[in-house]
């Protein structure tokens, strides 16, 4: 790695290459759309499934099924943007195995039609509602000014199909997410909602509670996915801190010779010198020697030093004539399997989300993101398979964090947020967990590799099941979950509320730079009180077996990355076998005396990334910024010493006693100053109350 005292490789993770994504069953179905079209009969279907895996055909086969064996009229599918309608264009699905084939008439696929999304666009929806044709495309805003104008009974019978379901949120100024409210609440409609990344909606909830409950979801993980290709065997995430201009440091980690996509950064961001033209330009001089433009693609060319000629697509280009010609060159079909076609592409708000290169191998991206979302679909430009493909990467260049800057609150902000999106790669790359609580009736499951030396029913087990990529993990004191609703939760939503666990800023900030954090104060508080908001319905057994099993999950792949490493933390680049979290974790159990809830409550989750961050910003830069975290704390709020004290009559229980507020342990000191600080609320309200008449509390 180039400049090794800035550049980190947080995650590096391979995968064993046994081809089980890419083969096909007797109905042309991969692995994915196989598992998906078991679930055809769902009215209510949520498809979870990173890019590459084959969600819209997966989409063809049900919406088919619904067609012609489930009774619906039509099948309406939803695009967030015009250039993803392409990707349900026609499919002779017969060719290789199936009973249909899915067809499109051409005046249907409005993504390709003329006019404006609330003008005659809105006029064809209605006339395909009064067709007897059977499918539309659209795009998201399409739709919206449809039902608009039309209504939800308009559409009654009939599929919706929400294509990147993670640009809806249940607030309600979202109008598509109000929509589907209301097509839910209707009850009339089939809909199939899918997404290729795992934190839908980000912080907002894609759809409230109570409509979420009734789908039925189907999960094919990135671990599934990249484990069954044929030739990419490893994916490195990390981070790169630069000083001053990023033009000046870009090529530290930018590798000509890769196959790469730059996205600079968004003119306000602090990244950006605010002049977009210009910093393509500069790119493109680094590179070496411009030769003109090809007349044909409108790509750049630019010769290296070693006479090599790059072929650069720039689709940041203001002069729209000029892009279009390079985006429409890089669209064309036949030129998809033509590695040499283009080496570089550079861009700002394009080629992101649908954009299908296979050749990519290094995702670059310039300042942190809108969202983890953006950033799960930007890596996933590079995690096509191709011929002769064995790496990929991603990296975020950030700019260097400096405490003695005015602006040092977005420069922790932005670091921040790269730290989490690294954090949360983590989970959505490791095989699937499932936690169990150890007891004296444990046993081995079937199929279930539990290494060397086999099941030992005196200790807690370690199991992989490598046909299906699941983690099976033994825990002394596990609470499971009760409910449906608890194990739905825990067996698919896990990675959703790491990812908003992560997000809470006073999580994150104290986590890494509170030196006198309690880590309970995260493990248990911070974070039951995250699955409390997320879950109200849960009742508290199920409340705190949820927050015990994500905390594991995080906690476990830290402790497991590190343990894999031989305590080195990042920066490595020997691959690693597929199996190392897998080992991590075994070894992590091994070296503990007892693997417990309470001990893996006593890890702090950001301890890791801590490490990682120490080793690309100097010691004095950290303990600044450590001062202005810390400065910004306050006495303990109402609602935390609420939550401390609950903890406390947990601990009461347990022990026989109230926690000590002179003990030495530091959990427990923590949580009599919890039931301390609940004493002073209460007393100042009574005798405000006293005071000034009865008051709410």
């Amino acid at each position: 790695m180039t400049n090794g005292n800035k550049s980190n490789t947080s995650i590096s993770v391979s995968y064993a290459r046994n081809q089980s994504s890419t083969k096909t069953n007797e109905l042309g179905m991969r692995p994915m759309q196989e598992r998906a079209y078991e679930r055809r009969g769902e009215q209510y279907l949520l498809i979870k499934s990173p890019p590459a895996s084959g969600k819209s055909r997966a989409l063809m086969f049900i919406a088919l099924d619904k067609l012609y064996n489930q009774g619906l009229k039509q099948a309406i599918i939803v695009v967030p943007e015009k250039s993803i309608g392409a990707s349900f264009n026609d499919e002779p699905l017969g060719q290789f195995g199936f009973w249909a084939d899915w067809r499109v008439k051409p005046k249907w696929n409005l993504c390709n039609a003329p006019g404006t999304d609330n003008g005659g666009k809105v006029g064809s929806v209605e006339a395909f509602l009064d067709s007897d044709d059977e499918v539309l495309i659209c795009t998201h805003a399409t739709f919206r000014f449809s039902v608009d104008k039309l209504g939800v009974e308009a559409f009654d019978n009939r599929l919706i199909a929400v294509d990147e379901i993670h640009h809806v949120s249940a607030n309600p100024d979202n109008k598509l997410g109000l929509h589907l409210g209301e097509f839910i609440s209707r009850d009339r409609v089939h809909i199939v909602a899918m997404t290729g990344s795992y934190f839908r909606g980000d912080a907002e909830a894609v759809l409230a509670p109570q409509d979420e409950s009734k789908f039925d979801t189907v999960t094919y993980t990135y671990y599934e996915q990249l484990n069954g290709y044929e030739y990419l065997k490893q994916l490195d995430v990390g981070y790169f801190f630069y000083k001053n201009s990023y033009i000046d440091d870009i090529l530290k980690v930018l590798d000509p010779l890769e196959k790469t996509i730059i996205h600079i950064p968004n003119v306000n961001s602090r990244e950006s010198t605010k002049n977009k033209i210009k910093e393509v330009e500069h790119i493109i001089e680094e590179l070496g020697e411009w030769q003109g433009t090809d007349p044909s693609t409108g790509f750049q060319l630019v010769k290296m030093s070693s006479g090599r000629i790059l072929r650069i697509a720039d689709l940041v280009d203001d002069d729209q004539t000029k892009r279009d010609r390079v985006s429409t060159a890089l669209k064309d079909p036949s030129n998809k399997n033509n590695r040499d076609y283009v080496d570089i592409i550079i861009a700002l708000g394009m080629a992101k989300e649908g954009f299908d290169w296979i050749w990519c191998e290094h995702a670059l991206t310039v300042g942190y993101r809108a969202s983890l979302t953006e950033i799960v679909q930007i890596i996933g430009r590079a995690t096509r398979d191709a011929p002769g493909k064995t790496r990929a990467r991603f990296t975020n260049l950030i700019a260097e964090l400096d405490a003695s800057e005015q602006a040092v609150t977005e420069a922790v902000n932005d670091t921040l947020k790269a730290i989490t999106a690294s954090l949360l790669m983590e989970s959505v790359l490791a095989p699937r967990f499932e936690f169990k609580s150890k007891s004296t009736t444990s046993g081995p499951e079937p199929g279930v590799d539990y290494g060397a030396t086999g099941y030992d029913p005196e200790k807690c087990n370690v199991g992989f099941n490598h046909d299906t990529g699941q983690l099976e993990i033994e825990i002394n004191g596990l609470s499971e979950p009760k409910s449906e609703e608890a194990v739905r939760i825990c067996r698919e939503d896990l990675n959703e509320v790491i990812a908003t666990f992560v997000q809470d800023k006073t999580t994150i900030e104290r986590g890494l730079f509170d030196y006198e954090v309690v880590p309970e104060e995260l493990t248990q508080v911070r974070m039951g009180k995250i699955i409390n908001e997320k879950y109200p319905n849960l009742d508290a057994e199920d409340h705190e077996a949820v927050r015990q099993q994500a905390i594991a999950a995080l906690n476990l792949t830290q402790q497991a990355k590190q343990t894999a490493q031989g305590g080195s933390t990042g920066g490595s680049n020997d691959p690693h076998s597929n199996t190392a979290l897998v080992d991590g974790v075994r070894k992590f159990i091994m070296d503990v005396r007892e693997l417990d809830i309470d001990l893996i409550d006593r890890i702090n989750p950001f301890s890791e990334a801590y490490a990682i961050l120490s080793k690309s910003i100097n010691e004095d830069s950290l303990k600044k910024v450590s001062e202005v975290i810390t400065a910004k704390r306050v006495s303990i709020s109402y609602e935390e010493a609420r939550a401390l004290a609950e903890r406390a009559l947990q601990f009461k229980k347990e022990i026989g006693r109230l926690p000590d507020i002179n003990a030495q342990d530091p959990w427990e000191k923590r949580m009599a100053e919890g039931v301390a600080a609940l004493r002073r609320y209460r007393a100042k309200q009574t005798v405000e109350n006293g005071a000034g008449g009865n008051r709410n509390d």
